[in-house]
């Protein structure tokens, strides 16, 4: 197995995986809960540099040339720079009033999504993204690391703080109430 990160070619694939991690947000998003126009709306931001989702933000794994799971993190600083075409989007066809609250500040390296082929999960793919990310982020960068998990998802809660995260407060996103942890750098920066 190998992580690298993603290439244009992988944005389907990725768009697919993030499906799995953030639906519920992309179905707030589009106002409907319909996977086929989720799936594509998202693929489109995927596809495009400079967004929150682009494949520019992701790291895969995959093992024998399939892609196995993809994790989407990017800047905390750059989250409205990144967010704006994906707001902008929203407002011109979807619902022109949608207030998106910030998952993320400077500061921090967001861990925004992690996605793993459903045949795949509970194999370790999703801590062994993490894992790489740590280590460039983290122990390379000096960064800290956040990410937000539902409350409703206490075996994600788990893993994250095995690796090390700890919660540091709750954010609210499109009416969800999310934790949010945080793995810092021993060097305190």
């Amino acid at each position: 197995m190998i992580i690298r990160k993603a290439l244009f070619q992988d944005s389907e694939t990725i768009a697919s995986l993030l499906m799995l991690a953030t639906g519920e947000v992309i179905y707030r998003f589009i106002a409907e809960r319909n996977a086929q126009k989720a799936k594509g709306f998202l693929l489109q931001f995927v596809k495009c540099q400079n967004t929150q989702y682009s494949y520019q933000n992701c790291y895969v794994i995959e093992d024998e040339g399939e892609i196995l799971g993809a994790l989407l993190a990017y800047d905390g600083a750059k989250l409205h720079e990144l967010r704006k075409p994906v707001l902008d989007y929203i407002h011109q066809h979807f619902d022109p009033h949608l207030l998106v609250e910030d998952e993320t500040q400077a500061g921090e390296f967001y861990i925004d999504s992690i996605g793993v082929l459903p045949n795949q999960q509970g194999k370790g793919i999703g801590a062994r993204l993490i894992q790489y990310v740590i280590s460039e982020q983290i122990f390379k960068k000096g960064r800290t690391l956040g990410l937000l998990v539902d409350k409703t998802n206490p075996g994600a809660k788990r893993l994250y703080q095995k690796l090390g995260f700890e919660s540091v407060g709750e954010k609210n996103l499109l009416g969800i109430t999310l934790e949010h942890l945080q793995l810092k750098s021993s060097t305190g920066e």
